[in-house]
């Protein structure tokens, strides 16, 4: 058996908690200023950690900003699920995930321009392109049935979007014309589903 697997459960609860804590104090320095606001030791005090406690669960930064990325995922697919896209069809309900993701990223630009560094500079590895895919193909209705090539559309898709949130980021679009972007290309990405 492993450390792990032995621990109390008050002792799993306590770490959970702990771990939650820094990803909070991470998420919400890089709100504030962005990934260079999110020094390690800034955010070791904030979540009231000791630095290498921090360390012990992120051995990097960019490990740190993977998991505030993963936070957000986690939301908005909990988001998704209380509120299950109102579109009817692949193409729209694919669009509405992906337009309700943008607006929640830009509600808080400096962490959405966190996270878009982070997909783009992770050095650790990230699933955060099969996250996106498995919860368009989930809002699609298909995520049981669709065929390979049908996911790798679907990813398309979500790589399509992430691009257009660069732009956004940069000031060089609007949420508005990605939405009307997003829909052309899933109209046509996603047609034979």
């Amino acid at each position: 058996m492993t450390a792990e697997q032995t621990e109390s459960p008050t002792r799993s609860r306590s770490q959970h908690q702990r771990r939650r804590r820094i990803v909070q104090a991470a998420a919400a320095l890089a709100s504030r200023g962005g990934v260079e606001a999110m020094q390690m030791r800034t955010v070791a005090e904030r979540a009231g950690v000791a630095l290498g406690t921090l360390y012990r669960y992120f051995p990097s930064k960019m490990d740190l900003v993977v998991a505030v990325v993963s936070e957000e995922l986690d939301m908005l697919e909990k988001s998704m699920q209380r509120r299950p896209p109102a579109s009817t069809g692949a193409s729209a309900s694919a669009t509405e995930l992906l337009m309700r993701a943008t607006r929640g990223l830009m509600r808080e630009p400096e962490l959405a321009d966190a996270l878009a560094r982070a997909m783009i500079l992770a050095e650790v590895e990230t699933d955060f392109g099969s996250r996106v895919t498995g919860m368009m193909l989930r809002v699609m209705g298909v995520a049981e049935t669709a065929t390979d090539e049908q996911r790798d559309l679907v990813r398309a898709l979500g790589s399509v979007w992430a691009l257009e949130m660069i732009e956004l980021l940069r000031g060089r679009t609007t949420a508005e014309e990605i939405q009307v972007r997003l829909q052309v290309v899933a109209n046509r990405l996603l047609a034979d589903f």
